[in-house]
């Protein structure tokens, strides 16, 4: 469950902590022939992590109906988009002992309330949107005449994503849970990168939310006598409230990993069809947009924090002993 405009707030107040990762991109060469990012090099953001931990519905959402280009046909193309954008974050990151993927589960009671006014409100926007792209549709056969052909209309009027489908208990999370798991043992057999690390999968059958489930398994890890207090953490996903997690585990080396949702909302124009800003509907290639990932390093936002208080108290004990 997020904190609205938390991360914008943290980030106009202290805009140091906030950086850019550093991120390699496959090589296409001229034959069409694309090379794979090698993972087992040396992070280029200079600095090594052991674990990455991935919120992953603040991946299926973005990638099951994304906002920045056209939605995946079926289900098919959905699991690969999950695939690809999940390659993408351990490949910026690279962790080296162990990743952790957590899908939410069945939610606490206490929550349960706000899902289902939210999801009843998704749902009436869904049929809002729908009547728009007929109207929509109806505009440019008439601009159009007879000349438009039908895939394109189909195209155009294609049925969206329900989101309510991303919910613990329905057929798609299962397909969800199988294929994250073929696609792990997948990546154990074939990169390199992934030969020597541990990869935990936390499907929707296992109750609480994502955040919640890798916390848990963080303060696990503590209690272990095997526990390196040095270990480096990354955990990835979209809420605002991952930073007051991170901060309340008092791990020295915490980072929280985001996409930088501020630069893709400054683009002026978008697209009625595709959702895609920099063109209107006229010019539509459904051609997508890559992101900007940003890292937030909690140490830092921890001295931040704490750091004027200190010398508040500092400057009381001063002028207790001055007056003394």
């Amino acid at each position: 469950m997020g904190i609205p405009a938390a991360f914008r707030w943290l980030s106009s107040k202290y805009p140091k902590i906030i950086s850019p990762v550093i991120e390699e991109r496959p090589v296409v060469l001229e034959d069409g022939t694309t090379i794979p990012v090698d993972a087992t090099r040396p992070n280029p953001n200079g600095e090594e992590f052991d674990n990455l931990y991935l919120d992953m519905n603040g991946i299926v959402h973005p990638c099951s109906h994304p906002e920045d280009k056209p939605a995946p046909k079926d289900e098919e193309e959905m699991m690969i988009e999950i695939f690809k954008y999940t390659d993408r974050v351990v490949n910026m990151v690279r962790p080296r002992k162990l990743l952790m993927i957590a899908v939410d589960g069945v939610a606490p009671r206490a929550k349960m309330n706000q899902q289902r006014s939210r999801r009843f409100r998704a749902a009436q926007e869904a049929k809002e949107k729908e009547a728009d792209k007929q109207e929509l549709l109806k505009m440019l056969k008439k601009e159009k005449g007879s000349t438009m052909k039908e895939e394109s209309v189909e195209t155009v009027v294609k049925k969206a994503f329900d989101s309510n489908s991303i919910t613990p208990g329905t057929p798609f999370m299962d397909i969800l849970a199988a294929s994250l798991r073929y696609w792990c043992a997948y990546k154990l057999n074939t990169d390199p990168a992934w030969a020597k690390i541990k990869v935990i999968i936390s499907d929707a059958t296992v109750p609480g939310e994502g955040e919640h489930k890798i916390m848990e398994f963080v303060r696990s890890q503590r209690n272990s006598p095997e526990h390196d207090p040095n270990t480096r953490h990354v955990i990835y996903g979209l809420d605002a409230d991952l930073i007051m997690l991170g901060l309340a585990t008092h791990e020295p080396h915490f980072r929280v990993l985001r996409e930088d949702v501020f630069f893709q909302e400054s683009k002026a124009r978008m697209c009625k069809l595709c959702g895609q800003k920099g063109h209107d509907e006229r010019n539509c290639k459904g051609l997508p947009v890559v992101g900007v990932v940003l890292s937030l390093p909690l140490c830092s936002l921890r001295r931040r924090l704490c750091g004027p208080r200190q010398d508040e108290d500092q400057l009381r004990k001063g002028q207790d002993i001055a007056a003394f």
